[in-house]
């Protein structure tokens, strides 16, 4: 099938492809209103899907910034809760090769701390991605989250949530994107994930959102608060380096003033 793309994995665990779809078909639900567009699904079955083959073509300018207007328009189709599944899906989530915990949460705080930093803070801290001269600051900074005094009453956006440059692809007619983790989240953890690997026009991305549904100032400063989620994931998996920068961002987390 020259139009498709197969991947398969003979060691996935229950529901890992189809938790993909579920993810993709999510997303895609929200491009006919103006959405990110998703690579479109063919076939999913255990151990494996199938997806339609995306012809690469350089980014530009134009397609950055209609693609982060795109996704302001995803984020803002919203989501049951924060931690929610996909609507429809009451499978196992995944990031990458990990389990990603599943919540109905109304608390951005409590949620982003308890299901998206400390299951990963453990197991880098076993790994030794994480020391233990890094952890007092890093707890200290998850505490914080936790209290949901850091909380925007912003309400659960429908975010891709692994968007490192890595998971967009680019095409003649924009950004295609591909493998999400998507759950309800913020907004803003997308945007951070995409500054945290270096997406190439980051800066003509996140024009083109701000331009369609405006960010809460401060939103800068902010990045390293939403990648602890990701730095937490990759220092679990590949060592030191991502310990010293979750530690770093805990940092830059426990000096962030309290929301406007």
């Amino acid at each position: 099938m020259t139009d498709a793309v197969e991947k398969s994995r003979p060691d996935a665990p229950p529901l890992f492809f189809e938790a993909e779809a579920a993810g993709l078909d999510w997303l895609a639900a929200v491009t006919p209103s103006g959405g990110a567009r998703v690579v479109g699904v063919v076939e999913v079955a255990p151990g494996r899907i199938v997806l339609e083959r995306v012809q690469e073509a350089r980014p530009t300018p134009d397609a950055a910034r209609a693609f982060g207007a795109a996704l302001s328009v995803t984020h803002a189709a919203g989501a049951a809760a924060f931690g929610a599944a996909p609507d429809g899906w009451d499978g196992p989530l995944f990031i990458g090769k990990r389990p990603l915990p599943v919540a109905a949460e109304s608390s951005w705080g409590r949620f982003y701390a308890r299901d998206r930093v400390l299951p990963y803070l453990d197991i880098a801290v076993n790994a030794g991605g994480v020391s233990a001269a890094q952890l007092p600051v890093i707890r200290e900074a998850v505490d914080r989250v936790a209290s949901g005094e850091l909380d925007d009453g912003e309400p659960p956006a429908r975010i891709h949530g692994d968007l490192w440059n890595g998971n967009l692809l680019w095409d003649a007619r924009g950004c295609v994107l591909i493998d999400p983790a998507a759950h309800g989240g913020h907004g803003e953890t997308d945007l951070a994930m995409l500054a945290l690997f270096g997406a190439p026009l980051l800066d003509e991305i996140t024009a083109g959102y701000d331009a369609a549904r405006p960010l809460r100032a401060g939103w800068r400063e902010r990045i390293p608060l939403h990648q602890l989620h990701p730095l937490a994931v990759h220092a679990a998996s590949y060592g030191p380096s991502y310990g010293d920068a979750l530690a770093a961002a805990a940092r830059a987390t426990l000096a962030l003033p309290l929301p406007e």
